[in-house]
């Protein structure tokens, strides 16, 4: 259970004043969902997250919105904050993106943290006998699902990163350059990611999973 209360709209003061009456405008609400209604107990925060999030999530740039939804749905799913998933599931339909394609970048996620997990190990394990040892873990859902390479590598390339998985997120780097993607693009994908990371830990901490 959380230990603080959502700010109603009307109990709203400072930046999240500010901050409700943006969130309402650009998602095109009546009623702040309560998700943001949590963060505005700091009302510099939920300020802050907001511009973010309309920055690196919402808008357009070198990469799409839909492409950074997915991207932002599968930290979501890292981090296990059903609120946001839901939240996400529900904003992201309005824009077209299909359940399914919801659900496989989830599933990309999930593959990709198996491998940053067995990665990470060979890298950090201070032993170089590992290197030799067959990775053994089936990944075709990398190559299996309705998202398009370009997608399935930048989710792999932020999960990594969040994960700390050196080897893999150099590995998906180079991967992302070959398919054509831009080091700006790449950059986004990260950006997108941290302010995810933000919001799902905030939102943890408080007890709001």
């Amino acid at each position: 259970m959380a230990f603080v209360n959502p700010v109603a709209e009307t109990d709203a003061v400072d930046k999240a004043v500010q901050a409700y009456a943006r969130i309402k405008e650009v998602l095109g609400v009546d009623e702040v969902p309560e998700i943001f209604r949590y963060m505005a107990n700091v009302p510099t925060f939920v300020h802050d997250f907001f511009m973010n999030f309309r920055k690196f999530v919402l808008s357009d740039g070198k990469l799409d919105e839909k492409t950074r939804l997915l991207i932002a749905v599968s930290v979501a799913g890292q981090a296990g904050a059903q609120t946001w998933i839901s939240f996400l599931n529900e904003f992201a339909e309005s824009k077209s993106i299909t359940q399914q394609e919801l659900t496989d970048a989830l599933a990309v996620g999930s593959t990709n943290s198996m491998y940053n997990v067995l990665f990470k190990f060979r890298d950090i394990s201070g032993s170089e006998i590992f290197e030799g040892m067959p990775v053994g873990l089936r990944a075709h859902t990398f190559q299996g699902t309705s998202l398009d390479e370009q997608t399935v590598e930048l989710i792999n390339l932020a999960l990594s990163d969040i994960n700390a998985c050196k080897p893999c997120t150099s590995a998906h780097v180079a991967k992302a350059r070959q398919l054509g993607i831009s080091d700006e693009a790449i950059y986004e994908a990260i950006q997108c990611a941290a302010t995810m990371i933000s919001g799902t830990q905030f939102l943890r901490s408080i007890g709001v999973a």
